[in-house]
């Protein structure tokens, strides 16, 4: 899969076509197999996240730096 995204970084946008083609997609260990996760892959510098039961369907795409602030941010709820 190929995809463009349009990335909010360093203050600018720009946009960019990423190859998910050879994604090693994973889902968190916590994940307890009921379908409910999300999927995960590190693709040049960038996190993308696709729901797990629509492998095929919309991307989201995050700069690295803007991915482990949010997981972090979820983590600080826990």
């Amino acid at each position: 899969m190929i995809i463009r995204c349009s990335c909010a970084d360093e203050g600018y946008t720009t946009m960019t076509v990423l190859d998910l083609t050879r994604a090693q997609w994973r889902t968190s260990r916590r994940s307890s197999g009921n379908g409910n996760c999300v999927e995960v892959a590190g693709v040049d510098g960038r996190v993308a996240v696709r729901d797990s039961k629509d492998r095929p369907g919309p991307v989201l795409v995050f700069p690295r730096a803007s991915w482990r602030q949010f997981v972090a941010g979820i983590d600080a709820l826990a």
